[in-house]
């Protein structure tokens, strides 16, 4: 058994202590921090040889290695690279050293670009 009684104040007599802030640092004092230029690659190709590579009007088929295919659904082209697809044509493909495995080279006829694998069945 406790004797005596507790009692408690639910008005605190003195302040809150007050807020302290680390002091302000000048700019001009604060080392400079290197930035490293971010330089966008596509498959960790070099610059260089991702553009050479991957824009479809400049390259020419392998002597061997095109393939049919016939297209799968509709495809829109999002840029000048890639090449607009409807279901159920049928394109030559064929891919390029040092390209995304997710896409391939198509021609139709004087037509060449960059489609998406999952679009086509391969046929030959």
């Amino acid at each position: 058994r406790f004797s005596g009684t507790f009692v408690g104040n639910a008005e605190s007599t003195s302040p809150p202590p007050a807020a302290t802030s680390p002091p302000a640092v000048a700019a001009a004092t604060l080392p400079a921090v290197p930035t490293i230029p971010v330089v966008p690659t596509i498959g960790g190709v070099p610059n260089t040889v991702a553009e050479s590579v991957l824009n479809p009007n400049e390259v020419k088929p392998p002597a061997s290695g095109t393939r049919k295919a016939r297209v799968l659904y509709d495809y829109e082209a999002a840029d000048s690279t890639e090449l607009a697809l409807l279901a159920d044509e049928m394109i030559t493909v064929y891919s390029l050293p040092g390209m995304d495995p997710d896409w391939l080279i198509g021609e139709r006829g004087n037509q060449k670009g960059k489609v998406p694998v999952t679009y086509l069945e391969l046929l030959s």
